[in-house]
Order: C-alpha cells, then sequence, then structure tokens
C-alpha cells in the first residue's frame, strides 16, 4: 500500500460542527460552484453516503463512507477504479474555534501505475484537502 497525506488545514470552528459537515456528503454540493474544481472535476453527484465524479484520462470514480468516529474521523472507500484506494479525513479540534484536518490516501497501486499517477495523487491529495477546507469554511460562514 502507498500512502499519500495533504497538508494540514486549518478551519475556524469546533470539530462538532466540521465533522457534521463532512459526515454528511450531500454537505458537498457546494463544491460544484468552485471554478477550481470545475476545471478538474465534472459530472458531480453526491447522496448521503456517497459521492461520484468524472476526471480526465481517468473516467469516472467514486466514495463511499464506510466509516463514521463521531468528531474525529470519516473513513470512506474508493470505487469505479481498477485498484484498491481508501481514504480517510481526520480531525483534530486544537481549541473551541480551531480544528486541524487532514487526508490520508492509501492505495494498492502496481508499479506501473504508480509511477504514472503517483505525482498526480500527491497532487490531487492536497487539492481536495484545500477545496474542502475552503468548502467547509464557506459553509459555516453562510
Amino acid at each position: 500500500m502507498t500512502t499519500y497525506e495533504s497538508e494540514v488545514k486549518t478551519i475556524a470552528s469546533g470539530a462538532e460542527m466540521v465533522f457534521g459537515l463532512i459526515s454528511d456528503l450531500n454537505n458537498l454540493q457546494l463544491l460544484k460552484d468552485d471554478p477550481r474544481v470545475q476545471e478538474k472535476l465534472s459530472d458531480l453527484t453526491f447522496d448521503t453516503d456517497s459521492c461520484t465524479f468524472s476526471v480526465d484520462m481517468l473516467g469516472k470514480v467514486g466514495f463511499r463512507i464506510v466509516e463514521r468516529e463521531p468528531f474525529s474521523t470519516v473513513k470512506m472507500e474508493v470505487f469505479d477504479v481498477p485498484v484498491q484506494m481508501n481514504f480517510w479525513i481526520q480531525l483534530k479540534q486544537v481549541s473551541d474555534n480551531d480544528t486541524k484536518m487532514k487526508l490520508t490516501l492509501k492505495a494498492e497501486l502496481p508499479m506501473m501505475i504508480k509511477m504514472m499517477v503517483d505525482s498526480k495523487l500527491k497532487e490531487g491529495i492536497n487539492l481536495i484537502a484545500g477545496y474542502l477546507a475552503d468548502g467547509i469554511t464557506k459553509k459555516l460562514n453562510s
């Protein structure tokens, strides 16, 4: 398994509030309007437990929540991809209005595929973390 970790992002809210948003994937609908997301992903669909989208040169990808640990972790499995991948969102509240968030992706990648997608996955996990942190902040401030 290859592991990819995002940079730690800061969200100006408590972990309970952030967890409430990320544990229902319907709340990610707001990402559809983000121009940065629109240039990378298309055909985004969401429900409470899953999300699907299309990525250039990869096709349709989806993920679904498989476990929720209140106020700390949301674990997901990736589907519609030719390799096994899982990722999770970790939260750590450091004060009343300061929650740290990090995304971790683990993938079972054959060497040939790893050589082709390694840099994209490293870049992608950070982009997703940034989009997610921005979207959560926007939702909390609306």
